[in-house]
C-alpha cells in the first residue's frame, strides 16, 4: 500500500487569466500547477511530479483611472469650429487643439515659437517673410471607430501644405465668409483689406473674384513654402499669421460639405487632437491624433480623450467636489469656502491671465448715448470693493482696457491718471450734467437702461453689484438680463443694449490687439459700441508704427483716456486672474492669454 507526503516546490504557471477593470474585483483565475511529492514505494522514497488544475487565490487590482479627462466650458453651446468663424474662448480653445498656426503663442512665458512653419526669412524692408512648414502631417478624422488618416480621390494621405494656409488666409479675408475677425488681418495682411471691403465683391462672376482673392499677399511657392507679404513692418506680424484665422483649412472638404464641414464624421483636422464627438448644447470630446508629429512648441498629446461638458459654474463646481471633473473655475459663491477647507484650498490655483472685463456702452441708444451718462455709470463703479468683496481673485480694479504687461500697454506706475478711476463725486457730477443737458427735473424721467450678460451665475452676481452701486450712488434703477453665449454674441454684434458685458484676452501680447483692434474703426466691437473716433483711431494706427516702446505706451495711454473716459464708449471694470481648482492627479500648465495647451496635460493614472 502506497503512503504519499505532498510538498508544493515549483510555482504556478498560469495558463488563463481575465481581464480586470480599473477599480473592480479580479475573478478567480483557472491554473495548471506542477506539484512534486515524495512517494515510498516497497520501503524506497522516490520524487515523483504531477500538473494539476486549480484556481488560484486572486490578488488584489491596481487601481488605474481612465486616460481622459473631464473639464467644462461654461453653459451654452460651442458657437463654432471653424478656424475662420471663431471669436470667442471656447471656439478658440477648440480649434487650438484641432489646429496649429504657422507661428505659437507660448501659453506660459507668451513668447513666440515656430508652429507648423519650422523656420521663416525675412526681406530687408520687413514687409515680406518666407516660410518653411513642417513635412509629412496628415490630415486627420475620426471615422466613428478611430482616427485616420484623410485621403484624396487618388488613395494618397493628404498632407498639409502652403495650398492649405494659403487658402485658410484667403478664406478669412474673402466677405463671403463674414469672419468677424477678419479684420485682424485686414489690418496687417496686404490685399486683405481691399478684399474684405471690394464694392460689389458678391455679384461678380466667379473668375473676377478670383482676381480679386488673388490679391491677398499669402501665395504658397511650392507645397511646402508660404510666401506672406505685409501691409507694415510691424513687430507682431509673426503673431497675427499664427492665429486661428490664419489656419491650414480643408479646401477641399468644405467645397463639398460647405457649413456642415465642422461636424463629427466630417471635420478634418491635423493638430494634436481631432474632434470625436459634439452633442450640441451637452458634451464635446476631443481624442487624441495618433498622427501628429509632436513638435517643441505642440507636443504629441499625453492624455487620450479630453471630454467637455457645457454646465455652468455651481453644478460644475458640484461635479467636481463629485470626482466627476478634473478642473474648473471656482464660482464666487464657493471661493471663501474654498480658501478655507483644507483639501479644495491644496487644489486651488490664483494665477495671472490676460484678459480684461469690461462693460461695452451702445452709444446710438438713450440714454447712453449721452457721453455724461456713460461717465456717470462708469465712475460710479467701485472697482476695488468688486473685487475685494465680489470676485475675491485677486482681481485688479482696471481704469482702462489694455492689460497691464502687454508690450506698450500703460501701467499703474507710469500712467497713473490714464482712463477713467471709480469717483462717486465725479459720477453725481456727470449725473447732474446729463440731467441740465437733457433738461430733466427728475431722475424718473430718465430711459430705462438694460444691463445684458451672457448667462453666468459669476457674472449675474457682478451685475446685480454693479447695479446696486448705480442706484446707491446715482438712484439709477437698471433692468438686468442674460442670454446663453452663442445667442448673447449674436444680439452684441446685431443689436447691443444700453449695456453689456465682455471680456477681452490677449491673442497675441500687444498694446494694439487691444486698444486698436477692438476700438478703432473698423475693429471688433464697432458695431457692438457704435462708437467711431477718428482721433483714436489715428493715435493708434500711428502707435502702430512707432518702434519706440517708451513713445508708444504714452500714445496707447492717450488713446485709452480718449476710450474710457473723453468718450467714455466703455467702463473698464477688472484685469482678470484665474481662478481654478485642479485635482492632485493632474499635472498642467496654466495659459496667461485664455487658452490652454492641453497636449502638454498629463493625468497621474495610479493616484487615488
Amino acid at each position: 500500500m502506497l503512503s504519499k507526503k505532498w510538498s508544493v516546490l515549483v510555482a504556478v504557471l498560469v495558463i488563463v487569466s481575465t481581464l480586470l477593470a480599473a477599480c473592480g474585483t479580479p475573478e478567480p483565475a483557472v491554473v495548471e500547477v506542477e506539484v512534486t511529492r515524495e512517494v515510498e514505494v516497497e520501503g524506497e522514497t522516490r520524487i515523483e511530479t504531477e500538473i494539476v488544475i486549480v484556481t488560484a487565490t486572486p490578488e488584489p487590482a491596481v487601481a488605474t483611472r481612465p486616460n481622459i479627462m473631464y473639464l467644462t466650458f461654461g453653459p451654452g453651446d460651442v458657437p463654432t469650429l471653424d478656424p475662420s468663424l471663431s471669436t470667442d474662448t471656447s471656439s478658440v480653445q477648440v480649434v487650438d487643439e484641432l489646429t496649429i498656426g504657422l507661428t505659437k503663442l507660448n501659453e506660459v512665458t507668451l513668447e513666440l515659437e515656430p508652429g507648423m512653419a519650422e523656420n521663416w526669412s525675412a526681406s530687408d524692408d520687413g514687409l515680406t517673410y518666407v516660410f518653411n512648414l513642417v513635412q509629412g502631417v496628415p490630415w486627420v478624422r475620426w471615422n466613428g471607430s478611430e482616427v485616420e488618416e484623410v485621403l484624396d480621390d487618388e488613395g494618397n494621405v493628404r498632407y498639409v501644405t502652403a495650398q492649405d494656409f494659403e487658402y485658410g488666409l484667403k478664406r478669412t479675408c474673402n466677405p463671403e465668409t463674414a469672419s468677424d475677425y477678419a479684420y485682424v488681418l485686414g489690418f496687417a495682411l496686404a490685399g486683405c483689406n481691399e478684399l474684405l471691403e471690394a464694392e460689389g465683391f458678391v455679384d461678380l462672376d466667379d473668375e473676377a473674384k478670383q482676381a480679386v482673392i488673388d490679391g491677398v499677399a499669402a501665395k504658397a511657392l511650392d507645397d511646402y513654402t508660404l510666401e506672406v507679404t505685409f501691409t507694415t513692418p510691424a513687430i507682431y506680424n509673426l503673431n497675427i499669421v499664427g492665429m486661428w484665422t490664419g489656419r491650414a483649412q480643408p479646401w477641399w472638404l468644405i467645397a463639398d460639405r460647405g457649413d456642415r464641414w465642422t461636424e463629427p464624421g466630417f471635420n478634418q483636422s491635423y493638430g494634436p487632437y481631432a474632434l470625436k464627438e459634439w452633442i450640441h448644447d451637452s458634451t464635446l470630446t476631443l481624442i487624441k491624433n495618433p498622427f501628429w508629429p509632436g513638435l517643441d512648441s505642440a507636443p504629441v498629446a499625453q492624455i487620450d480623450e479630453i471630454v467637455f461638458s457645457m454646465l455652468d459654474a455651481s453644478p460644475a463646481f458640484a461635479e467636481y467636489e463629485a470626482g466627476n471633473l478634473d478642473s474648473v473655475g471656482v464660482p464666487l459663491a464657493d471661493l471663501d469656502r474654498v480658501k478655507a477647507d483644507p483639501v479644495l484650498s491644496e487644489e486651488l490655483t490664483i494665477a495671472p491671465h490676460g484678459c480684461t472685463y469690461y462693460y461695452g456702452f451702445n452709444t446710438s441708444k438713450a440714454p447712453v448715448d449721452n457721453v455724461h451718462m456713460r461717465r456717470a455709470l462708469s465712475h460710479a463703479i467701485d472697482r476695488q470693493d468688486l473685487v475685494d468683496n465680489v470676485t475675491k481673485g485677486g482681481q485688479e480694479p482696471a481704469q482702462w482696457f489694455c492689460r497691464p504687461g502687454m508690450a506698450a500697454c500703460p501701467t499703474m506706475e507710469s500712467h497713473p491718471d490714464a482712463g477713467i478711476k471709480s469717483d462717486p463725486d465725479a459720477a453725481k457730477a456727470e449725473l447732474q450734467a446729463y440731467m441740465d443737458e437733457m433738461g430733466y427735473a427728475s431722475i424718473d424721467e430718465i430711459p430705462e437702461i438694460i444691463l445684458m450678460h451672457n448667462t453666468s451665475e459669476g457674472h449675474q452676481r457682478i451685475a446685480e453689484a454693479i447695479s446696486e452701486m448705480w442706484k446707491e450712488t446715482l438712484g439709477i434703477q437698471v433692468s438686468v438680463t442674460n442670454q446663453e453665449w452663442k445667442v448673447y454674441l449674436k444680439t452684441i454684434q446685431e443689436d447691443s443694449p444700453h449695456v453689456w458685458r465682455l471680456g477681452w484676452c490677449l491673442d497675441y501680447p500687444d498694446a494694439n490687439n487691444w486698444t486698436r483692434e477692438v476700438f478703432a474703426i473698423g475693429g471688433h466691437e464697432e458695431s457692438a459700441t457704435q462708437w467711431r473716433n477718428e482721433e483714436f483711431t489715428a493715435i493708434c494706427e500711428e502707435a502702430a508704427l512707432e518702434e519706440d516702446l517708451a513713445t508708444r505706451q504714452n500714445m496707447y495711454a492717450e488713446a485709452e483716456t480718449i476710450l474710457c473716459y473723453e468718450d467714455a464708449a466703455i467702463a473698464p471694470i477688472y484685469w482678470y486672474t484665474m481662478v481654478n481648482v485642479t485635482k492632485p492627479y493632474v499635472n498642467r500648465t496654466y495659459s496667461q492669454h485664455g487658452h490652454e495647451a492641453y497636449e502638454k496635460w498629463s493625468l497621474d493614472l495610479t493616484m487615488d
